[in-house]
């Protein structure tokens, strides 16, 4: 268990490769395609034969896929213990209303992902006065798509910085939903993302009882973890995927406000793992 703990919070962690020399080189600018073509193939290589399951993110209107490792379906998130809040800049899957591509990205999982398909209107793309989520990757401003991800377990879950939350020494194998919702942030209007995420202990679970119902009807699928830290390998947890397909308009000084004060230590956006294609590692979508 202390090496699942371990590979589980180091899971946005970037691996060397062929594909960091190609981003030294490019000086920090988008790589090229090649470099993308080349981290599936070494996904597909270090994963081919070794009976990983099915992987994530992937598009979420493909329902192909050949990885048949059986697993259930994790139970409902309301039978479940919420561990872990946060969320990616931009969408690490595609669908609904997140298919454009943002591009290829550095490589290490900025810049890249799938963003909000619709129109804003000036006042909701109005330049905020400070810096939100800045970090070495940049910051947030209207406009932005993120992915949030609301991560639930079947284990004696705790509150804290890290997935590490999600597990426990006393289960070796819990099970693992994340309710997936995308976001466009804007600075006219907009939900609440404080109160979105807040948290309430409900029959000894902590949940997240204001999460949207009106976004169209979820994709639920069998995957895994995610993070860019598995564009060359394999992620070896299986997670229950529950992802809505429509988006929904976040107030961006709200998350200014979540990020300043959540018991997970989140204060920036965290970089989206490269598009899952290969079938071999794609549960079908039934």
């Amino acid at each position: 268990m202390k090496y699942s703990i371990l590979a589980l919070t180091t899971a946005l962690v970037s691996s060397a490769s062929f594909a960091t020399m190609a981003i030294a080189e490019s000086g920090g600018h988008a790589v090229t395609d090649d470099v993308i073509a080349e981290q599936r193939a070494v996904l597909a290589a270090a994963t081919q034969d070794l009976g990983y399951g099915p992987q994530s993110p992937r598009d979420i209107g493909a329902h192909d896929g050949v990885n048949t490792r059986a697993f259930s379906y994790a139970p409902p998130a309301s039978e479940m213990a919420l561990c872990d809040i946060h969320f990616h800049e931009n969408a690490e899957h595609k669908g609904g209303e997140f298919t454009t591509y943002a591009g290829n990205g550095d490589g290490h999982g900025y810049g890249t992902g799938f963003k909000y398909d619709g129109a804003l209107s000036d006042a909701e793309m109005a330049e905020v006065d400070h810096k939100i989520g800045d970090s070495e990757h940049g910051d947030l401003e209207p406009g932005d798509t993120i992915e949030i991800h609301f991560v639930h377990s079947t284990a004696q879950a705790t509150l804290g910085p890290s997935l590490g939350t999600c597990l426990s020494d006393a289960i070796g194998n819990p099970q693992l939903r994340v309710e997936t919702v995308v976001a466009v942030l804007v600075n006219d209007g907009g939900e609440d993302f404080t109160e979105m995420a807040y948290i309430e202990e409900i029959n000894g679970l902590n949940q997240v009882p204001n999460l949207p119902s009106d976004l169209g009807t979820p994709v639920v699928y069998d995957g895994s973890t995610t993070g860019p830290s598995y564009n060359e390998k394999g992620s070896p947890f299986q997670v229950t995927w529950s992802v809505r397909p429509n988006v929904v308009k976040l107030d961006i000084n709200s998350v200014d406000a979540w990020m300043a004060d959540n018991p997970f230590d989140e204060d920036h956006a965290h970089g989206v793992r490269n598009l899952v294609m290969n079938l071999d590692l794609l549960s079908p979508i039934n």
